[in-house]
């Protein structure tokens, strides 16, 4: 890279606090690229997680920004009156207005994003000064945010918020925004590694100080915060404004992002729907080293599923238990082996699968295994390597396990069937039956299993490699770096065939929100 610039990688519950998953991705972009030089920006809960990875030498800074620790300090004071104070709550009201009434601000038509777009530059400033959590918590703006939900016309109206609705809004909104008040070296390439939180200091960077903006999309940040909204314990009012700021937060980042790059097709359609400039949107695939992951051999004598990954509600392991169950009544030597850890948080979730499997009687045939150190080994230890989840980007359990030349058993969600091909089979998530009846057939089928398995292989060696995968952001860093124009790049033709999915559908899939 040249003219000094360097990158700051900005990542969200990930890289270098968690292992697996976009933590990989991100180890591998840094360890691949020892010549360019890495800022990590990693939001965090707390503040206080422990960094797991062992940062390569090229990684000059890591700061951990806590979205839920202490208050930030105090800047200059807030004061309650005043042309800064009207300012704001201005500003404010327009910026409510763009979560809960997109269409309309008040009574006229609404520019796409103007009224989030300003108020996001302005909230930036004060986070910077520190004067913009004081100035969100003031009683004049609880009010006002009180005044703007019981608007006639808008669906809060008639949910009667509450002063303790306000009260939780404001909380969980100035926990949100904490990250505008984070400075990118004005030098660097800002890239963050998903959507959401991640993408507010390099939206004001770009806003403020110009810093070229890259936007790497995994998991939809999107579709994953409305799954979770469903069972959440707020009311409409708060459910409405919080669903609202990540709505027009990720749209606006898909407008600033000089370049998106989904990590393939399926996102890319997604960005496409949400207001990405297709001549913008580069599709990387994720890669994986075939040398690291080597064929794995001889499958274990005792028929055996194997599962990879973290242990969360996101992974949907109550299906794979479900269907494993099913399978019990006709294989009963059948084991299942789960890989991979327990983050913070999901301790409870292990509990209930651990409940479960013991109500379905199958709990002696499954082991939580732990993370492992020698992941290929994980792939190994099945006859079949199975994926539940209801939410991914473009899986490296998956391409990790063809390159091991094991075929897989995958539900159908975000690059999945991309990354798989004819080489495994995939079923529509949260279908247990479905499941466990495609998996049944593969180990009923030796030959078969073998002969996905060598194709598994092939097609990563031929279509995602690491090399190919870090290689592309190498140029794209260079580009953005040297201020070259972004020039879009022709994709393949399979995709333009699946544009027909409505935008939100897949967000309410398996039945209403609320």
């Amino acid at each position: 890279m040249s003219h000094g610039r360097h990158v700051t990688m900005l990542t969200e519950g990930t890289y270098p606090h968690v292992h697996g998953g976009v933590s990989t991705w991100c180890d591998q972009l840094v360890r691949g690229m020892p010549e360019v030089d890495f800022n990590v920006i990693a939001l965090t809960g707390s503040g206080r997680e422990p960094v797991t990875w062992e940062l390569p030498r090229n990684v000059y800074r890591h700061t951990s920004v806590p979205l839920w620790g202490p208050p930030p300090a105090r800047g200059r004071r807030w004061s309650p009156r005043g042309r800064a104070h009207r300012r704001f709550t201005e500003i404010y009201e327009t910026f409510v207005l763009s979560l809960l009434d997109p269409v309309h601000q008040g009574n006229q038509p609404a520019p796409a994003g103007k009224g989030f777009s300003e108020a996001l530059r302005e909230f930036a400033l004060l986070a910077r000064s520190g004067r913009l959590a004081p100035a969100l918590r003031s009683e004049s703006v609880l009010r006002l945010l009180m005044a703007v939900w019981t608007r006639p016309g808008l669906s809060t109206a008639a949910a009667a918020p509450t002063i303790h609705d306000a009260l939780t809004a404001t909380d969980l909104l100035e926990h949100a925004l904490r990250p505008l008040a984070v400075r990118i070296p004005p030098d660097s390439v800002a890239h963050a590694v998903s959507s959401g939180l991640a993408t507010l200091p390099a939206l004001a960077a770009k806003q403020l100080d110009e810093v070229p903006f890259l936007l790497t999309e995994h998991g939809i940040y999107l579709r994953e915060r409305y799954l979770g909204y469903r069972t959440a314990e707020q009311r409409w009012p708060v459910k409405a404004l919080m669903l609202g700021f990540y709505r027009e937060l990720n749209t606006e980042g898909y407008r600033q992002a000089d370049l998106i790059t989904p990590c393939n097709q399926y996102n890319r359609r997604w960005e496409e729907r949400g207001g990405a400039a297709s001549d913008r949107i580069r599709t990387v695939y994720n890669g994986v080293d075939p040398h690291a992951f080597p064929e794995a051999g001889a499958e274990p004598e005792v028929p055996t599923l194997s599962w990879c990954g973290r242990i969360d509600p996101i992974k949907d392991l109550e299906t794979l238990i479900r269907a494993y169950a099913f399978m019990r009544e006709e294989l009963p030597a059948l084991r299942l082996r789960l890989f991979g850890p327990v983050p913070a948080g999901c301790e409870e979730y292990k509990l209930r699968l651990e409940k479960l499997a013991a109500e379905l009687g199958v709990g002696d045939g499954i082991t939580y295994e732990g993370r492992i150190e020698q992941v290929a080994q994980a792939y190994a230890a099945g006859s079949i390597v199975m994926l539940s989840s209801i939410s991914e980007g473009f899986p490296f359990s998956i391409i990790e396990a063809m390159s091991c030349g094991r075929t897989t058993v995958s539900t159908d969600v975000g690059g999945v069937r991309e990354a798989v091909g004819d080489t495994g089979l995939v079923v529509p998530p949260r279908e247990p039956e479905t499941m466990a009846r495609a998996t049944l057939a593969l180990l009923r089928d030796g030959e078969r299993r073998a002969e996905l398995g060598r194709m598994a292989r092939r097609r990563v060696v031929e279509k995602f490699t690491l090399h190919r995968s870090v290689d592309g952001f190498r140029h794209i860093y260079r580009e953005l770096a040297d201020g070259q124009p972004v020039l879009p790049v022709r994709e393949g033709d399979d995709w333009t065939q699946r544009l027909a999915d409505p935008w939100y559908r897949e967000l309410a899939a398996d039945g209403s929100l609320w």
